[in-house]
């Protein structure tokens, strides 16, 4: 990353070693629960800005900030003129005269990028229609509490391919040095380019419409939810991805000790069977946890302390 301001947008802009050294941080921070008491972030204030509804990224930046000392501010599409007629230049603008940095959870990767253009301060990638790279940092966190260190490991990926986890997961791949393998309908593939960057960058990354296949081996099995928000196809995408459903029997074709992840909220019975995401094989729970330190690890990185 080069440049005064630390903005965390896409993995693909890190190098691996950065990346590994917020891993490591991550790891670190948990290690000592609660509020530190040196307050790095004391008389800092972030801005979230949602123009999707969350639950687990807004709790999680909310006490990752709380507990290293700053404040934040929480606003939605309703309380802003984001959208009624100011640009989101003018917005990013505005807003690095009032806050230190800026979290944004939005629907197109277009505004996320045109706020980082604009802004003077920090910009924080909270999920775009395109990736979702805090979570992902959490889930490599997860693994390698479960599996050790991720490099080498065998991953696969479970459902729509098209969709931004799935992207962001193929970037921790190359960024992170791990096999992973997508297993997805030919409707639902990875974009052409995503799989193209990571062929050019020297990835491990396979891409099959046979989830046996794919999971076969796998130290870790991944899925997403089939209809993400403003979807409006859910019968079709029902149809396409049923054989992808994380079951029993599909989990048992993966390593003895492999483990489940879902970055949550899950629809048992559609891309994960009730006996898996609540049995001894599922972390999701650790997972959702480690958002909270992943961001820590982020927020601290971004704003220099």
């Amino acid at each position: 990353m080069s440049g005064a301001i630390r903005h965390f947008l896409d993995l693909d802009r890190f190098e691996p070693q950065a990346l590994r050294s917020l891993i490591d941080a991550a790891r670190d921070g948990k290690q000592h629960p609660g509020f530190r008491p040196d307050r790095p972030l004391a008389g800092k204030m972030l801005a979230m800005i949602f123009e999707k509804p969350s639950t687990r990224t807004r709790v999680s930046f909310e006490v990752a900030m709380r507990q290293l000392g700053g404040e934040v501010v929480t606003l939605n599409a309703a309380d802003m003129q984001l959208g009624r007629g100011e640009t989101v230049a003018d917005t990013a603008r505005v807003l690095s005269r009032y806050v230190d940095a800026i979290m944004l959870r939005t629907n197109s990767a277009d505004t996320l990028h045109s706020m980082a253009d604009n802004a003077t301060i920090p910009v924080i990638n909270g999920l775009t229609d395109r990736s979702h790279p805090c979570q992902v940092m959490a889930d490599v966190l997860t693994v390698e509490e479960n599996k050790g260190p991720i490099a080498s490991r065998r991953i696969a990926w479970c459902g729509d391919g098209s969709n931004n986890l799935a992207a962001s997961w193929i970037h921790a791949a190359v960024r992170f040095g791990f096999d992973l393998t997508v297993a997805c309908p030919d409707g639902l593939r990875p974009r052409p380019g995503l799989t193209d960057w990571a062929s050019a960058e020297g990835g491990r990354v396979r891409v099959d419409t046979d989830p046996e296949r794919a999971v076969a081996g796998a130290d870790c099995v991944v899925t997403d939810t089939w209809i993400s928000m403003n979807q409006e196809d859910a019968r079709n995408r029902h149809n396409l991805l049923r054989p992808y459903q994380v079951d029993e029997r599909l989990m048992a074709l993966a390593a003895t000790d492999a483990v489940f992840l879902h970055c949550l909220p899950a629809h048992r019975g559609q891309e994960v069977s009730a006996g898996i995401i609540d049995g001894s094989q599922s972390v999701v729970w650790d997972e959702a946890e480690n958002r909270v330190h992943a961001q820590k690890a982020i927020l601290l990185w971004s704003l220099g302390a």
